[in-house]
């Protein structure tokens, strides 16, 4: 007899919701100096993981001016650019991080928005 997903299935989301409150976030930042753009960039980035990721993130800033040559392991085109190691999969964010929101989709914080298809009222 088959098994109702109802159930079952709201357990598997919820177990994999906590799983993922679990997870080890390693991120890189990547900034060019102490320009106010970088400056924001690590305070904004900071703040991201004191809030949400309490715990559980490793941080690692990397000033390209005393780095260069990580740089070019991690193909780093743009200053500041912040790269999601840890959990999968890896994501590159590149330019400002003052928009805490758009960081926290893309480090998978946040679900992405919805796109509007112009069909809605």
């Amino acid at each position: 007899m088959p098994r109702k997903a109802g159930a079952s299935g709201r357990k598997t989301i919820e177990s994999m919701a906590k799983a993922a409150k679990k997870e080890k976030y390693v991120l890189r930042l990547y900034v060019a100096g102490t320009t106010p753009r970088s400056q924001e960039a690590i305070r904004s980035v900071t703040e991201i993981c004191e809030q949400h990721l309490a715990g559980r993130c490793d941080l690692q800033v990397i000033d390209l001016y005393q780095q260069p040559v990580l740089a070019k392991g991690e193909q780093i085109i743009a200053a500041p650019t912040l790269i999601k190691k840890l959990p999968a999969p890896l994501r590159k964010l590149i330019g400002s991080m003052a928009d805490k929101e758009k960081v926290l989709v893309g480090l998978d914080l946040r679900p992405r928005p919805q796109r509007r298809t112009g069909h809605e009222k």
